[in-house]
């Protein structure tokens, strides 16, 4: 649960911890205690922020992205390892990064912030990528984070020069007989040549192999990645497109963006700037990212739009949800936090919503585009990365539920937006996070606010 930056600088409050006090692993109810005040870890104050947790979910261990250091956690919140990550001379216009090749610009003692934290299960290791050297990750090991490797040789190894904490987001894909993959969106932060905004990449058995974070695959025509067009930057000179949430369901990888957009006010003959949640869905094996379809999201209460994404999880409906909407429990629910409004994205408005939605109607929403645009009806309606309308091309064929795209009417934008349910809305303490599972055929939510207060 993400807090305040106040509340989060020092001091980390584990969600997981919190699922612990109603069941534990063995499954045994657990006594709440109201009044007994929650386990806390403190870092080294002149480390800076903590950034990213993950939890091993077979051992209970948590493993902290934070400034400069990566921490691994009892489930008491003890210290076992810590790994150093930085600082070190760099110079963000440093491309390649310095320890490639000589470079002229001033090199200066530069923090490693951590912008992604995953475990990845099947080779027991951790992948912990940061803001030093144009955005290299290390691979560690999770038992005593010693370092597997760190790939930082070619261009595909720099995933982003962005150094915010929240601008990368990875999704694993895993094989039983073959290399896992790993999907990884992100901010570019203006230099749409150096980095695609969306990519697959190789993960290989051996953490030092050469084709390590390379591309699925690439050619001289088409690679497994979209990038930002430079004309787009003609129309929206600070676009970009911020990744809020990642996660794979069925035969497809999904991530949630708040991006910007330039739309006509009504009777306005001016255009003017506001955001749009999206969600991108890309099949898993697509390589050429024929499949990459945009939708956008937002929900509604009394009148007042909430259009601003803050935070996404993913969850079952569980039966008794699951009733009430008209599905199975082991449905895939997005709950989701906005903010109201579309303009303001750095200073959100602290009137909030959590909404849910039924991930197998956003799917049907994109089947339904998709067949309308094979019949050629519309254009392809993704402004941002065609700039001009192009129209749909009809061609005989029948799209199911796991259609993956040719390579025509790709990539394709859903006009329409899909509205969440909202569940519950908080008007003076802007939610911030969420995470959400099933208990006893019930499902519960935890959402954490602007002011540090956690809502169950």
């Amino acid at each position: 649960v993400i807090m305040s930056p106040a509340m989060w600088k020092w001091t980390c409050l584990v969600s997981h911890l919190l699922l612990s006090t109603t069941v534990s692993p063995l499954g045994r109810q657990q006594p709440l205690h109201p009044k007994r005040p929650f386990i806390t870890f403190t870092g080294d104050q002149a480390e800076g922020n903590f950034n990213h947790l993950v939890v091993d979910e077979r051992t209970g261990h948590i493993y902290l992205g934070a400034v400069n250091r990566i921490y691994k956690l009892s489930s008491d919140l003890k210290v076992l390892v810590t790994h150093q990550t930085g600082p070190d001379e760099d110079n963000p216009k440093c491309y390649p990064p310095r320890i490639v090749q000589t470079c002229n610009e001033p090199l200066t003692p530069t923090n490693n912030i951590n912008k992604m934290l995953l475990i990845d299960y099947k080779e027991n290791r951790l992948i912990a990528c940061g803001s030093l050297y144009q955005g290299i990750c290390k691979l560690l090991r999770l038992d005593d984070l010693f370092k597997l490797g760190e790939p930082f040789h070619k261009k595909e190894h720099y995933l982003s020069g962005v150094n915010e904490s929240g601008s990368v987001f990875g999704v694993i894909v895993s094989y039983s007989n073959m290399d896992d993959k790993l999907f990884i969106a992100t901010a570019v932060d203006g230099k749409p040549e150096y980095f695609p905004t969306i990519s697959s990449r190789k993960l290989t058995k051996n953490s030092e192999a050469d084709g390590m974070f390379a591309y699925v695959f690439h050619d001289e025509f088409v690679a497994s990645m979209i990038k930002i067009p430079s004309d787009t930057f003609t129309i929206i000179p600070d676009f970009d497109i911020y990744y809020i949430y990642g996660f794979s369901s069925g035969n497809f990888v999904y991530f949630l963006t708040l991006q910007p957009e330039m739309i006509s006010p009504p009777g306005s003959t001016t255009k003017e700037q506001v955001y749009t949640s999206k969600l991108v869905r890309l099949c898993k094996e697509d390589t050429a990212f024929n499949s990459y379809v945009e939708v956008p999201i937002g929900c509604e209460k009394n009148g007042v739009e909430y259009r601003l994404l803050q935070a996404a999880y993913l969850s079952k409906a569980g039966a008794i949800l699951a009733r009430s909407l008209d599905v199975g429990p082991e449905d895939d629910i997005l709950f989701t936090v906005f903010s109201k409004g579309q303009k303001r994205k750095m200073k959100s408005l602290d009137e909030s919503a959590l909404c849910i939605f039924v991930l197998k109607k956003i799917n049907d929403r994109i089947k339904d585009r998709l067949q309308s645009c094979y019949r050629g009806e519309g254009t392809l309606d993704l402004a941002w990365l065609k700039v001009k309308d192009i129209p749909c091309s009809s061609a005989l064929l029948t799209i199911d539920d796991n259609f993956c795209g040719l390579d025509m009417n790709a990539p394709l934008g859903v006009s329409s937006m899909v509205r969440g349910l909202p569940i519950f809305t908080e008007d003076g303490d802007r939610m911030t996070s969420v995470i959400a599972y099933v208990y006893k055929n019930h499902s519960l939510a935890f959402v954490g606010t602007k002011s540090g207060k956690l809502k169950k």
